[in-house]
């Protein structure tokens, strides 16, 4: 969301400070540095294996931004609705299928933004970049039927605002028998002088019994600004029919027009809106 800079220190402090007043349910336990080392070690494999999983399904991803002002009114809506999938490259391919004028006039939806829905806010690691992080183990927490082991996690070195690479900061939970992360809370950094991005907290369904893949995102945060200036942002955003399919082959829709393939930091312009579709051929 572009406006003002937010100092990384600011951030890290009151991300931490978000969650430790929510951090009542959970039981410190203690655990060995070696056993840490290892539940970490299989979660962060756990998430590549889901990474490379996911380049065999297709899915759809429902998106709804809304601006709240006083009295809990909304003032602005941005919506996507959208046919994913992920190649086999790691590059994510979109079909947008219902896209409407965006009313918010707060702030700018960019195409950071988007990426961020279907990167740091869906998988909160990269798998490349799991040794970059800091993982600090908190205890356990029971969260319906399951039983989580809670970390903060953090990038070990900062990214400055210039940096083209996007790492997560805020926390994940995982499940105590299979070592997957089930929930994460947190956001996308880097911030520059003209962005900033809410805490977005996504939980994971199980798909075919073995892959945890997103299913659900929700925020309802203040963007503060250096002029003073607070929005108040909520965000939903469902993933669902995961389906196999094979990515790599022409999909068509049925006006006949050809697909339209986006990769957002690239093909986006400055308020997150795609390219028109190419003119259909006679």
């Amino acid at each position: 969301m572009k406006k003002a800079q937010i100092f990384l220190t600011v951030l890290c402090l009151s991300v931490v400070s978000a969650f430790g007043q929510a951090a009542s349910n959970i039981v410190k336990t203690d655990l060995s540095q070696q056993e840490i080392d290892r539940i970490v070690k299989t979660f962060t494999e756990n998430e590549k294996k889901f990474r490379q999983a996911l380049t065999e399904y297709v899915f759809n991803r429902d998106a709804t931004i809304q601006t709240i002002g006083m009295g809990g009114q909304v003032t602005g809506v941005y919506q996507r609705r959208s046919f994913m999938a992920l190649k086999k490259n790691g590059e994510r391919f979109e079909r947008i299928t219902y896209f409407p004028m965006s009313t918010i006039k707060e702030v700018q939806i960019t195409s950071t933004d988007i990426e961020d829905l279907g990167g740091v806010n869906a998988f909160a690691l990269e798998p490349e970049a799991a040794p970059k992080y800091n993982f600090t183990y908190l205890g356990k927490e029971k969260i319906d039927d399951l039983n989580l082991y809670v970390f903060d996690v953090a990038p070990k070195v900062m990214p400055g605002p210039k940096s083209k690479e996007r790492f997560f900061i805020g926390r994940i939970w995982v499940d105590d028998r299979d070592l997957m992360i089930v929930k994460s809370k947190g956001k996308g950094i880097p911030e520059d002088k003209q962005s900033k991005y809410p805490v977005v907290e996504t939980w994971r369904e199980n798909v075919e019994g073995k892959y945890w893949f997103p299913a659900y995102a929700t925020s309802d945060d203040e963007l503060v600004f250096d002029s003073g200036q607070t929005v108040r942002l909520r965000m939903r955003v469902k993933y669902t029919d995961y389906t196999k399919g094979n990515v790599e082959i022409t999909i068509e829709d049925d006006t006949g027009e050809e697909p339209v393939e986006l990769e957002p930091e690239e093909k986006l312009n400055e308020n997150g809106l795609p390219p028109p579709p190419p003119a259909k051929k006679p």
